[in-house]
């Protein structure tokens, strides 16, 4: 969560209200969380009756907003005006006359969801400057994981490394899908802190069979029949084992490995912490680490550094498949 997000919860929760907020951009999920918060968390439910007005920004004029929050409120000490969807609002500029002189007693919300404001025109440069601003940007791919894990801190809820991969690879980068998919899970198992391979699988249905995140543990851990069937699975379905995924897959798993050398003499907490990752988990890479001596993994990471220039064209216009037996081929050398 950004600075400005969480600067516009605090202020809702404090009641130190500014005169308008505004908030754009193409991600509706923190939009949608801001929204709620204003018309759940301002008012109490015997003044929303009166004091709580929604417009939509293609079923209203410029004028049915200003005269929405001119108003004085009924029975409360404020009111709460939402204009949602204002990139529809025909003659959207007019409401400058408004914003330069807002009325004391209302808290006007404007989302502008789907896109951000023309940051050219006026009206959208005083809305940033002047009130409470927040642009909700999609999250990219490659930050997904993080998002999740950031947001299982939010909730009391350990995601690790790996099953925060899973969930961003099947899941992409809806977050209302991801969190849906994790309320799911906590709803099923209440008494669990911490999401796991084996809850995902039976909760959410992402089959751990061929997984492209556990591959590189299960070829650490000498299961080799179970490695060259998704060895043969993944050769076979190309589509399954995009070659940048799986060098972020092994690379993750490696540097694991690697650290796990360096943290040998530490207790179990300094040391799970200082490779980050969870006790029940570190010792599954101690484990491993015993058959993958230091300068063993120290080569695998240099393979997969060679790779991943590879992975993304440098130098070569192999195919993944082809890709993907030759660092086999490598790592297991």
């Amino acid at each position: 969560m950004t600075p400005e997000y969480k600067k516009i919860v605090q202020s809702v929760k404090t009641k130190q209200f500014a005169p308008f907020y505004f908030v754009e951009g193409e991600e509706n999920f923190y939009i949608d969380r801001i929204t709620e918060l204003f018309e759940n968390n301002i008012l109490t439910p015997g003044e929303k009756d009166f004091n709580l007005l929604v417009l939509y920004g293609k079923d209203c004029t410029w004028s049915d907003v200003v005269n929405a929050c001119r108003r004085f409120p009924m029975f409360a000490e404020r009111q709460v005006v939402i204009l949602k969807d204002a990139g529809s609002l025909r003659e959207f500029s007019e409401l400058i006359g408004y914003l330069e002189k807002p009325s004391p007693t209302t808290v006007l919300l404007i989302e502008h969801r789907f896109k951000k404001g023309d940051g050219k025109t006026k009206i959208i440069k005083y809305l940033r400057d002047k009130g409470m601003s927040f642009c909700s940007e999609k999250i990219k791919d490659t930050q997904m994981p993080g998002w999740i894990q950031e947001y299982g801190r939010e909730i009391g809820f350990g995601i690790g490394d790996r099953e925060a991969q899973i969930l961003a690879t099947f899941l992409g980068n809806d977050l209302q899908k991801i969190v849906n998919e994790i309320e799911k899970v906590r709803i099923n198992a209440p008494g669990e802190k911490e999401l796991t391979a084996a809850m995902i699988q039976k909760h959410i249905g992402i089959s751990r069979e061929y997984n492209i995140f556990e591959f590189p543990e299960v070829m650490t851990s000498g299961d080799t029949d179970k490695f060259y069937r998704m060895l043969s699975y993944f050769l076979s379905s190309p589509k399954a084992a995009p070659m940048p995924l799986v060098i972020g897959a092994f690379y993750g798993h490696f540097n694991k490995l690697y650290g796990v050398h360096f943290t040998r003499g530490m207790n179990e907490k300094d040391a799970s912490a200082a490779i980050g990752t969870w006790p029940n988990k570190l010792r599954d890479y101690q484990s491993q680490a015993q058959h993958w001596p230091l300068q063993r993994v120290e080569r695998a990471l240099l393979v997969l550094g060679k790779y991943s220039a590879y992975a993304v064209g440098v130098d070569n216009n192999t195919d993944d498949r082809e890709l993907l037996k030759e660092l086999i081929g490598q790592l297991m050398n």
